[in-house]
């Protein structure tokens, strides 16, 4: 995994559109995260569960 990282370090910093390449890649992981994170409670962004708001008037909150 470490030699991915390097060899991906050194390609982004020798391209002329490194920015660019950063930006996309920065976008994709973002996305990813978002969608596990939908996944794992049922909602997508800026979203409430039924499930959790639900929990929320159970619990007083």
């Amino acid at each position: 995994m470490t030699d991915d990282t390097m060899n991906l370090q050194a390609l982004v910093g020798k391209s002329a559109d490194a920015e660019f390449l950063r930006e996309m890649i920065g976008f994709a992981a973002q996305r990813l995260m978002d969608l596990e994170v939908g996944s794992l409670t049922g909602a997508g962004y800026g979203e409430k569960s039924g499930e959790r708001l639900a929990l929320q008037l159970h619990s007083g909150l």
